[in-house]
């Protein structure tokens, strides 16, 4: 999927935009947001822990957290820019 459907989809389903990255090797521990999230990496990675399983994301891959889901990210040496879509629940 590319960024303007990734994008188009966002809005389709409720989700507020917006772009967003973090610095290189910036850890984040496990914790949840109070909003569905779906993030689509435009340059960089990160490594999304959860449930125990490491999963990581490079351009133009993208994936779902939900609500109050824990979960843990690390992001890759080069750091990471992504587009993320919060929808309340």
């Amino acid at each position: 999927m590319n960024r303007s459907d990734f994008e188009a989809d966002l809005l389709r389903e409720g989700y507020q935009i917006y772009y967003g990255g973090q610095r290189a090797n910036e850890a984040t521990p496990e914790h949840g947001h109070d909003w569905d999230a779906r993030v689509m990496v435009i340059a960089g990675e990160i490594t999304i822990t959860r449930d125990g399983k490491a999963d990581t994301f490079r351009e133009g891959d993208s994936c779902a957290v939900p609500a109050n889901y824990p979960h843990a990210e690390q992001v890759g040496p080069q750091g990471v820019a992504y587009i993320a879509g919060r929808r309340a629940v």
